[in-house]
């Protein structure tokens, strides 16, 4: 990866951040747990899969900058959100939570070394793994999740529009 990718992939994930705040703004209020798509995520589940995976994440990259190929845990996303309870819980800390880990983590990119990028560790799950593998995935992780809640947002309007059309023909 040349400098100049990882300056645009810092920035993409440096705005990853607004993308989620600008999704959830005009969510239908009280409808953060609704699910209209069976087997997926509700935005609620998936603001507080953001925080999760983005204190994971930075301490992940922190390990690969200040240790000797340090050994990096998988998890279970699915098992965080059934076991933590995702859609009991209010998403505001969850949201406070990932766009603090996220802001710390850009100060932190932005500052490193080549020697620092040039790091490795080894996943638990997918075997050799340095802060350039990390950045391209964290670069899009929270767009694409945006993009789900877009998708989520989209998809309550319109039941709930369909919902007023029948309600009018009668």
């Amino acid at each position: 990866m040349t400098r100049q990718e990882r300056v645009q992939l810092i920035r993409q994930y440096a705005a990853g951040g607004d993308e989620v705040l600008q999704a959830l703004e005009a969510f239908p209020a009280g409808k953060l747990t609704a699910r209209p798509f069976r087997g997926k995520w509700t935005a609620a589940e998936i603001v507080h899969h953001l925080a999760d995976s983005e204190m994971t994440a930075a301490i992940r990259l922190r390990r690969l900058v200040a240790e000797e190929r340090p050994l990096i845990h998988g998890y279970d996303q699915e098992a965080f959100a059934a076991r933590l309870r995702y859609n009991e819980r209010d998403i505001e800390p969850a949201l406070e939570a990932f766009l603090a880990a996220r802001a710390t983590t850009v100060q932190v990119l932005e500052r490193m070394t080549a020697q620092e990028w040039a790091r490795q560790g080894w996943h638990t799950e997918g075997g050799p793994f340095g802060p350039e593998r990390w950045l391209a995935i964290y670069a899009a992780h929270a767009h694409n999740h945006a993009a789900q809640i877009a998708r989520l947002r989209a998809a309550l309007k319109a039941k709930a529009g369909a919902k007023r059309t029948s309600r009018s023909k009668r």
